[in-house]
């Protein structure tokens, strides 16, 4: 379990230079909580791809696809909802900065998004 969660917490570091390179290039081009949703779906997809092969490869069995299913509705749902909420306290409301702002929002998601991947996501066959 200690592996994994190493693994997973990996796998995010690398999803969170996604999605700010991501938000970087958006937020000046359309409304800062519409970036922020794309942003976290390039690294939501990202980070599945990762998990998929590295993080839960010993658990490959069955659909791909339904995996990536449950993985939107899990992580996805999880990851879209707290960005866009702490996004528009922190910025919307407190007028932080988009980038820092998204910092924090990605590090409140990070503990759900484990026990959700862990719990729904890749659960073990059987």
């Amino acid at each position: 379990m200690i592996r994994r969660w190493l693994k997973f917490h990996a796998v995010g570091a690398m999803g969170i230079g996604v999605q700010l390179a991501a938000l970087a290039l958006l937020e000046r081009r359309v409304n800062y909580l519409i970036a922020t949703a794309l942003a976290v779906e390039c690294a939501v997809l990202h980070n599945f791809v990762w998990h998929q092969h590295w993080t839960w490869s010993s658990r490959g069995s069955g659909s791909v696809a339904g995996r990536l299913l449950r993985f939107h509705l899990a992580n996805g749902a999880v990851s879209i909802l707290s960005n866009l909420l702490a996004m528009q306290l922190l910025v919307g409301r407190l007028h932080a900065p988009v980038l820092a702002a998204n910092v924090c929002a990605i590090a409140i998601a990070s503990l759900a998004n484990f026990a959700v991947s862990e719990k729904v996501v890749f659960t073990s066959p059987g």
